[in-house]
């Protein structure tokens, strides 16, 4: 397996966070990276699949792009996002764009430790749990910590992000 330091882990282990990293045999030929990361973790760990989130990029109808953190089986509300973002609507990022501002692959898109720090909404589910799993910077490797540090070192708003919410 390759390294497991990433800008995220880093800046975990900087702040002193306490988190564990898991890694798992990423499938190149998985359709849905998120997914993934559930049916193999969440069997390993007995977490649930709520539990473990994705990393979406948003672009704003003020041009910038930001970052929904919502659980991998939900359905992002880009309405509920914008909104708790301030910025108006938005839609998907383009990988590339969402790649170059991160400094991330699509798949593997961290949350923490991004290239430019975007502004980020957490859903509000995120801290009915004690732990929460999210990317820890490349496909196959999550990162598990507290929902509070998760939200404190991106700077997230809390909202019901999700579609349904």
């Amino acid at each position: 397996m390759a390294s497991t330091s990433t800008p995220a882990t880093t800046l975990l282990t900087r702040e002193k966070v306490a988190h564990r990293v898991h890694e798992y045999p990423h499938d190149p030929r998985a359709g849905s990276f998120g997914t993934e990361a559930v049916e193999i973790l969440g069997q390993r760990l007995g977490v649930a699949p709520a539990q473990i989130f994705k990393t979406l990029v948003i672009k704003l109808s003020d041009g910038k792009l930001a970052v929904a953190v919502i659980p991998v089986p939900a359905t992002l509300s880009l309405k509920a996002a914008a909104a708790a973002l301030g910025g108006g609507k938005a839609v998907m990022a383009e990988r590339s764009d969402a790649e170059r501002a991160t400094g991330y692959v699509l798949g593997g898109i961290s949350p923490l430790g991004q290239r430019s720090r975007l502004r980020t909404a957490v859903d509000a589910s995120a801290h009915q749990w004690d732990r929460v799993l999210c990317s820890a910077g490349r496909r196959g490797l999550e990162i598990e910590l507290a929902p509070a540090d998760l939200v404190r070192l991106t700077g997230a708003v809390v909202a019901p992000i999700t579609a349904g919410a």
